[in-house]
């Protein structure tokens, strides 16, 4: 059988330390810091105030606008501030830090619906909207706007995304294996609810076990298939994975809904079952804690809000002098500079990187080997982008095609001459988007 894939890509080593490691649980933290901002879009906006006391699963922070979404406490006890904190993904936001009364006392909006089956679409919608539920890959745009498609787009396909293509990451892969059939469940809700009769799950191919266990989850339904495809970075990238699996190209600018297809991840689709059926906000994810530079790597059910620092003492702390610490996967992840910033929805990963690992080095000219350009699944030509963007010529950037950069670091990977060229290329695009506001 042939092994579906898309044209460039680059395949770093692996790293899936924890791949046969199975979800723990992480005890109650003892504080939680709920940023108001863990999501595309506008910040939610606070609902409760100092003092207040609130339980689990209570909305504490109301989405602003249709790109927004809700946010809710991961734990019952007492709100002791709203102000900002140091947050994963830049500088400090508005968060609210929650004392546990460690009684875990639940929200009475948290219920079971046993009638699920018997939901319209738009009240399907209207339950992931309310459960603050957004992309669980690591983008965490609002899902409840990928399921509100424009009356004048025909979606017919639904893809899940289980390729996990990141090295190190494993969250994705242990979620297959362990909630097999709560995944296939948001899948069919997902399907029912853009009335869709094709889905797929794409995996790769190193991930056999996956595989194994959803192509038995589905047996007998003819509407859903599992595709295995080859292992490459990057492989989950939604434009890549429709490319693999469909052969339909995005176009230059757009967006899966523009070939018919929606892209979900599988602990999103895991997280719509359990609002859908269970009543259950997104109050909590798998996370893994990785890395030569942890003693004890996991995957983690973890609650929103937990610090980073309560993470890796679980862990058993460092083993040496970490070089660098990341959230998220080691080509699109994020610094960080402190363990006193919390676990957001988009939060697959922390890895903690020795100085080996890291081993940066200095830039050199580039000796126009090109490889850049064989590795880049845009088609784009990074080597001229980085050359531009040194000159700060932010117009031919634009004229090449800058902004499809979906910033995945092959080019920066494969680079013998360690031009930081995905840094290049973002300060491009930013810069392009400052002078179109402008006119």
């Amino acid at each position: 059988m042939r092994i579906r894939s898309f044209r460039g890509g680059v395949h770093p080593p692996e790293e899936k330390i924890t791949s046969q490691k199975p979800i723990q649980e992480l005890p109650l933290p003892k504080k939680v810091v709920i940023p108001l901002s863990q999501h595309t879009g506008v910040p939610a906006r606070p609902t409760v105030k100092v003092g207040d006391r609130v339980k689990t699963g209570q909305r504490i922070g109301e989405a602003q606008g249709p790109i927004s979404s809700n946010i809710h406490t991961s734990i019952s006890g007492k709100i002791t501030s709203i102000e900002n904190h140091p947050h994963p993904l830049g500088p400090p936001s508005l968060a609210i830090t929650i004392e546990s009364d460690g009684r875990d006392e639940h929200h009475p909006s948290v219920k079971h619906n046993n009638d699920y089956f018997k939901l319209h679409p738009n009240e399907i919608r209207e339950i992931v909207r309310g459960a603050g539920i957004v992309g669980l890959g690591g983008a965490a745009f609002p899902t409840h706007v990928k399921l509100s498609p424009p009356e004048d787009r025909w979606i017919d396909t639904v893809i899940l995304n289980g390729c996990e293509c990141e090295p190190y990451l494993t969250c994705d892969h242990r979620l297959m294996i362990e909630k097999t059939y709560e995944i296939i469940e948001g899948l069919k809700i997902i399907a029912k609810t853009l009335e869709v009769t094709s889905c797929y799950v794409g995996i790769e191919k190193n991930k056999e076990d996956a595989i194994k266990a959803m192509r038995e989850e589905i047996r007998n339904k003819a509407n859903m298939e599992i595709v295995s495809l080859k292992t490459k970075y990057p492989q989950g990238s939604e434009k890549q994975l429709i490319e693999a699996i469909l052969n339909r190209k995005v176009p230059s600018g757009g967006l899966p809904l523009d070939v018919g297809v929606v892209v979900q991840n599988v602990g999103t689709a895991l997280a719509i079952s359990e609002a859908v059926k269970k009543g259950r906000p997104l109050i909590e994810r798998v996370i893994t804690v990785t890395g030569r530079g942890i003693k004890n790597p996991a995957n983690l059910r973890v609650r929103m809000g937990t610090l980073f620092k309560d993470m890796i003492d679980y862990c058993g702390g460092f083993a040496g002098k970490p070089g660098k610490i990341i959230m998220g996967g080691a080509l699109m992840g994020f610094a960080q500079h402190t363990l006193d910033v919390p676990v957001i929805k988009g939060t697959t990963g922390i890895l903690l990187l020795t100085e080996d690992e890291v081993n940066i080095e200095e830039p050199q000219p580039c000796i126009k080997c090109a490889r850049c350009v064989d590795s880049c699944p845009i088609y784009l030509l990074p080597l001229y982008l980085g050359i531009y963007g040194e000159k700060e010529l932010w117009r031919k950037c634009e004229e090449l095609g800058a902004l499809d950069c979906t910033e995945c670091g092959c080019c920066a990977y494969i680079c013998p001459a360690r031009i930081p060229l995905v840094q290049l290329i973002k300060l491009a695009k930013q810069e392009i988007a400052a002078y179109r506001k402008k006119k």
